[in-house]
């Protein structure tokens, strides 16, 4: 199983994130990638957001 990652700079923003989260399994990413949507970027957590952070999961490791 190939790691996943979310890369923070893929979401446009006033604060020019440039975290990028990495886990082995979607429900781990996903739970730690909601943790920071909501306590960094003042982000609801909802449907919607979910579904916008699974869409911009990838496969491997994140550019440099």
């Amino acid at each position: 199983m190939a790691r996943k990652y979310i890369d923070c700079r893929e979401f446009p923003s006033n604060t020019k994130c440039s975290v990028t989260i990495a886990a082995d399994s979607e429900q781990e990413l996903m739970t730690v990638a909601i943790e920071h949507a909501v306590s960094v970027h003042g982000h609801q957590d909802t449907p919607e957001l979910r579904q916008q952070l699974k869409q911009t999961m990838r496969e491997g490791q994140p550019p440099a």
